[in-house]
């Protein structure tokens, strides 16, 4: 069974700059979603430098640069599958 799920798997794309470009993209976008979405964003731990992360406390920031990165590898692999990279 598990060797039939790995011939399933995608093949993974080389890192490029392309592919560094849509991936802080796709970060930036989550960054913009979560503060405009999150209730409470500078609840918890403070970042170090509160003007520089938006006001956002430590989880929020967590959160949506892990939201920002199933964004980035939907759109990688989407793009790669495509043929843009």
């Amino acid at each position: 069974m598990f060797l039939s799920l790995l011939a399933i798997t995608p093949a993974s794309v080389t890192w490029t700059p392309k592919v560094a470009l849509v991936m802080i993209i796709c970060n930036v976008i989550a960054i913009a979603i979560g503060k405009a979405t999150i209730k409470y964003p500078n609840e918890g731990a403070k970042m170090p430098s509160g003007a520089f992360f938006g006001g956002m406390s430590h989880g929020a920031m967590l959160g949506c640069t892990s939201f920002g990165h199933l964004l980035g590898m939907g759109a990688i692999l989407g793009l790669s599958t495509r043929g843009v990279f």
